[in-house]
């Protein structure tokens, strides 16, 4: 067994369905490492501890050897206490007939309360993963409330879009998935996304693929992946996003390879023409858990066109967000 110190990890929205599949990687060691112990902190509302009391049942029942022990609560208080990274997966979901305003109105009272949770009681070298959406707006609005962690310690995940995007090449190609490198998703997880193959390789090289296929299908089938997964299944995705946010997290506690990279909602520092201080996706490298946005790309009039799309919706969020914010 392991000499090293235990990880804390929170989930939030531990009793839901991506939580589900999220505790299994955590704990298994495919996230921190097969020799990194860790204590589970699993944060739900008051009316789902029921249901969070067996899943902390299976948790034991799976007799992880990483698992030190398991924090379940409903008191941000609690559940924020000294961790070392958090899975913010618990979010209001957007229903019928929901504007998106209604649903960030919705949102922002959740994160407040998780950032200032934060901003009192977690370490301030964590690194904290928003899955819940709309991510990189409550990404936004989690810093906010929580000044005393630095602005590079939040990140909103895109990784689920750029996994679809990698999935994607590769069906099309014939060519198996770790063959395919430098997929890049741009901008805000919503359908305003760019998801971009103009940089990717596969097994080294360019694509090939004709722009007008990029342009027409592969980019809106994985714009609009997530609601044709809930057409399907008629739930939204779960393992998939899961699998995601430990890729996520995993890439960032660690280094990524010197022939690839990841994309990560971070905060914009006004690359590429972005808008500053939104939380936008970038093409990123991580060092020794450091990330840096990938610089000095080519880009067409194309992607610029829909750089400055998903931007403009970003920086409308943050409005409507702050807007409530300061109400």
């Amino acid at each position: 067994m392991s000499d090293k110190a235990p990880l804390r990890v929170v989930i939030t929205g531990a009793a839901g369905q991506i939580a589900y599949s999220l505790l299994y990687q955590v704990a298994s060691g495919y996230v921190f490492g097969m020799d990194q112990p860790l204590v589970l902190h699993l944060l739900d509302i008051a009316p789902m501890m029921g249901v969070l009391g067996g899943v902390v049942m299976e948790i034991q029942d799976c007799a992880f050897p990483l698992v030190q022990d398991v924090v379940a609560t409903d008191d941000p208080n609690v559940g924020f206490k000294d961790i070392d990274a958090a899975f913010l997966v618990g979010a209001m979901p957007r229903k019928e007939g929901m504007e998106r305003k209604d649903l960030l109105a919705a949102n922002v009272k959740i994160f407040k309360v998780q950032g200032e949770a934060m901003d009192k009681h977690a370490k301030k070298t964590v690194k904290v993963l928003v899955v819940g959406n709309p991510a990189n707006t409550n990404a936004l609005i989690c810093s906010h409330y929580a000044p005393s962690i630095p602005k590079e310690n939040f990140s909103a995940m895109t990784r689920l879009d750029q996994n679809r995007a990698a999935g994607q090449l590769s069906l099309k190609l014939g060519k198996p998935i770790n063959s395919i490198k430098k997929v890049t998703i741009w901008g805000n997880h919503s359908s305003t996304q760019f998801p971009d193959a103009s940089q990717a390789t596969v097994n080294g090289q360019p694509l090939g693929l004709d722009t007008a296929w990029l342009e027409s299908e592969f980019m809106p089938t994985v714009q609009k992946r997530g609601a044709a997964v809930i057409a399907a299944r008629k739930l939204s995705s779960a393992m998939s996003a899961a699998k995601a946010a430990s890729d996520h997290m995993k890439s960032w506690f660690g280094s990524t390879p010197s022939d690839d990279w990841v994309s990560m909602g971070v905060f914009s520092d006004g690359s590429y023409g972005t808008p500053e201080g939104v939380m936008f996706s970038f093409p990123i490298t991580i060092k020794d858990g450091k990330w840096t946005i990938v610089q000095g790309l080519v880009m067409s009039d194309f992607a610029k066109g829909k750089l400055a799309l998903t931007g403009k919706e970003l920086c409308e969020e943050r409005e409507e967000a702050m807007a409530v914010c300061n109400a």
